[in-house]
C-alpha cells in the first residue's frame, strides 16, 4: 500500500506562485508514474502534469510553460511549481502515483486564486 500526503496549498492572488509537494511512502518510489491532477467544484477531475520513472514530463495545455513538475527520488516526493497563477486554477490537487498506471491517491490540497 503507498500512501501520498500532499502539501503547499493556499490563497495566492493572480500572477502569484505557490508549489505542492507530495510525500509517498514505499521503497520502490523511483520506478512509480506520478502526476498531479485537479478537480474544480462541478468538474472533473483532470490532469495537470505527469512524471515518468525516467523523468519523461507531460502537461496540459492550460499550465505549459508555467507549471513545472518535478520528482526527488532520495526524498520520495513529487513537486509541482506553479508560476503565473490564474484564477481558473483554482481547485483540489490531488497527487497520484502508480506502476505503470496511477492508482493510488492523495487526499488533496486546496488551491484559491484570488485577489
Amino acid at each position: 500500500q503507498v500512501q501520498l500526503v500532499e502539501s503547499g496549498g493556499g490563497l495566492v492572488q493572480p500572477g502569484g506562485s505557490l508549489r505542492l509537494s507530495c510525500a509517498a511512502s514505499g521503497s520502490i518510489f523511483s520506478i512509480y508514474v506520478l502526476g498531479w491532477y485537479r478537480q474544480a467544484p462541478g468538474n472533473q477531475r483532470e490532469l495537470v502534469a505527469i512524471i515518468t520513472s525516467t523523468s519523461a514530463t507531460n502537461y496540459a495545455d492550460s499550465v505549459k510553460g508555467r507549471f513545472t513538475i518535478s520528482r526527488d527520488n532520495a526524498k520520495s516526493t513529487v513537486y509541482l511549481q506553479m508560476n503565473s497563477l490564474k484564477p481558473e486554477d483554482t481547485a483540489v490537487y490531488y497527487c497520484g502515483a502508480g506502476v505503470g498506471t496511477i492508482n493510488y491517491w492523495g487526499q488533496g490540497t486546496q488551491v484559491t486564486v484570488s485577489s
